[in-house]
């Protein structure tokens, strides 16, 4: 599947301290695996970020979840590290068919319509594309080959029922439920609520996966050695992160909503059918976006739609600065006054690099460090941005215009904040 342009990024002329993360599974903020600055040390860092199921336009919700793992992609390139970047799209899922059947579109035109919308987004917002960019359809030879291992190592099942399906054994792996600790009642509660099928006669217990669907009329269907039908969602994201990552990598990012099931059984699957103890060294997961006060949400009908607000002329630039505002992981809130916070911050931001006749490039080295603190420590935005506020209230205007200085600071800014201090 075709990714988006690339956006220019400038190098930051100074060294960073490492990147640390909160880590969902041993809920604690530690260095992430390879990101040491040490160039000896520099391996190139695996990061899986859970992608869309293209039914919808992209509303602030994803921008943030996808916007706080551009600046973690951003973090590590500024330090030198190379990054591979993998992220899904599931075009094959009920709400995609759901959707095409109450809108009467082919299900296949929806997802590539509303795909390329989400590309033009991610665009518009400076995110660095992922170098994998993996649709479910294509993938589907993946998946398959997965089951079968899982069913090969007696990690799946399949059920004796009119329509077979195939279902991960949820006990197979002893470390089922570190990624994301809940309790059993917990993981039975949001199981039922987010897609699980608790009460399907057949299986051997209720918190079992589906990982193969058999074919029913009037659904896509793919053949198998095992019988024709699709691929669960969980196994989608196992296969497509673990055949070009390895079998664990450093990252595994999404939403927090997909702490459990989906990251949960996403380990589970790999860690089944590759034998490993831990799939990612990070589960990292961004809070949710509300509006007003309100959750965001589909069902409520109060979603912010960011090729809506482009379209209204508000800058992407703003929109990165507004999401950054609070910390990744908070469930925050959008609103008029958030955005225009921002657009004013940004226009602050501006006026002081125009005005710093006085900064010298040495100046804006401790700046960029200055503002790389906070980021490094659990990509706390709001404290950069508190470090730029108060560069911006102490620039002063200088005949000369800006010093040598500013260039630094605008590549700086940009190349980790993806926010263009010059249009």
């Amino acid at each position: 599947m075709q990714s988006w342009p690339h956006p220019a990024i400038s190098p930051v002329p100074v060294d960073l301290p490492a990147l640390r993360l909160y880590d969902t599974a041993d809920d604690a903020i530690k260095p992430v695996v390879g990101s040491s600055p040490a160039p000896s040390e520099q391996a190139e860092v695996g990061m899986y970020v859970c992608g869309i199921t293209p039914y919808d336009s992209t509303h602030l919700g994803h921008a943030a979840t996808y916007l706080t793992f551009d600046t973690i992609n951003r973090y590590l390139r500024a330090c030198g590290h190379g990054v591979h970047y993998v992220q899904n799209v599931t075009d094959v899922d009920d709400p995609l068919f759901e959707r095409a059947e109450r809108d009467g579109v082919d299900w296949r035109h929806l997802g590539d319509a509303q795909t390329d919308l989400f590309r033009s987004d991610m665009t518009n917002l400076s995110v660095i594309p992922p170098r994998d960019f993996i649709g479910a359809i294509e993938s589907v030879g993946e998946a398959i080959a997965m089951v079968q291992q899982l069913l090969d190592r007696g990690a799946a099942y399949q059920v004796d029922d009119e329509y077979p399906d195939i279902y991960a054994d949820y006990s197979f792996t002893p470390q089922f439920g570190y990624e994301s600790r809940y309790d059993p009642a917990t993981m039975a509660e949001l199981f039922a609520e987010r897609g699980g099928d608790p009460q399907r006669p057949g299986k051997r217990h209720p918190l079992d996966a589906l990982v193969w669907r058999a074919h029913r009329p009037g659904e896509p269907r793919w053949e198998a050695p095992f019988g024709a039908g699709r691929p669960g969602w969980h196994i989608e994201c196992s296969a497509i992160a673990t055949n070009r990552l390895g079998a664990s990598f450093a990252i595994q990012g999404g939403g927090v909503d997909l702490r459990f099931p989906h990251h949960e059984y996403s380990a589970a699957h790999a860690e089944a059918a590759h034998q490993v103890d831990r799939m990612a060294s990070h589960y990292v997961h961004a809070g949710m976006i509300g509006l007003d006060g309100t959750k965001m949400s589909k069902s409520l009908g109060n979603l912010v739609f960011v090729s809506k607000l482009t379209a209204a002329g508000h800058e992407p630039a703003a929109i990165r600065l507004g999401v950054f505002s609070q910390h990744y992981r908070s469930d925050r809130d959008w609103s008029a006054a958030v955005l225009r916070d921002a657009e004013e911050r940004l226009s602050r931001w501006r006026r002081a690099l125009a005005d710093s006749a006085d900064m010298t490039a040495e100046e804006a080295k401790e700046l960029v460090v200055r503002v790389a603190t906070p980021l490094s420590q659990d990509l706390d935005t709001p404290g950069a941005l508190e470090v730029l506020d108060d560069w911006a209230r102490s620039a002063r205007p200088g005949a000369d215009g800006p010093g040598e200085g500013a260039e630094v600071v605008h590549a700086a800014v940009d190349a980790l904040l993806g926010v263009r201090l010059r249009r």
